[in-house]
């Protein structure tokens, strides 16, 4: 059985099943994942999304870390019990939930502002920028919060600086792979019209 650790927090050390096939499609780095939490510092009472969880290991980072809300969306109903093994231990320091659903789908209909949303989409998937965009335009991210996504870094020039109220502040590169750091510089998420 695959497994990855929680790199830091208080479950550090804990063990979470990889579903089959998942680290053949996309290689989920341990240093990348504890660079990442490094960069975004302690998170205690955060609300934090998943998008495309697959294990939901980065949610569960998040909540070792100390996030009290988090959200996880994986459209593969598939891995419904391995993902609610792995966040058994978890959910009585913390409101963590899975939504099966297309991310596409699950945004326009979130039901709360994130101060942290992440996206991890698969690397074949095209016109990964749709998903900032939506998540700009349905004001997913709190003021000030924070949009991150993973993808290959083959594609870096494909993102702009600005998406919408999402300003790019930061690019971390970890070999074929690159997490981008976008900022919610609007005053309020919800300043602005519906489209």
């Amino acid at each position: 059985m695959l497994t990855m650790r929680i790199t830091g927090g208080k479950y550090c050390g804990r063990r979470v099943i990889i579903p089959t096939g998942e680290l053949e499609i996309r290689p989920a780095m341990d240093r990348m994942r504890e660079s990442l939490f490094s960069i975004l510092g302690p998170l205690d009472g955060a609300s934090f999304c998943d998008l495309f969880s697959g294990s939901g290991c980065v949610g569960l980072e998040a909540a070792s870390r100390g996030a009290t809300t988090v959200h996880l969306v994986e459209m593969d109903k598939a891995k419904r019990d391995i993902m609610e093994k792995n966040i058994s231990w978890a959910q009585e320091d913390c409101e963590i939930k899975i939504f099966f659903s297309n991310v596409l789908k699950f945004i326009p209909t979130a039901q709360m502002q994130y101060e942290i949303v992440y996206a991890d989409p698969p690397f074949p998937m095209g016109n990964k920028i749709q998903i900032a965009q939506l998540v700009d335009r349905r004001h997913c991210v709190q003021p000030d919060g924070l949009f991150i996504i993973h993808i290959p870094a083959v594609e870096e020039n494909q993102w702009p600086e600005e998406i919408g109220d999402l300003k790019l502040y930061d690019t971390r590169k970890y070999g074929r792979n690159m997490i981008k750091f976008y900022r919610n510089t609007s005053q309020s998420g919800l300043s602005r019209q519906e489209s």
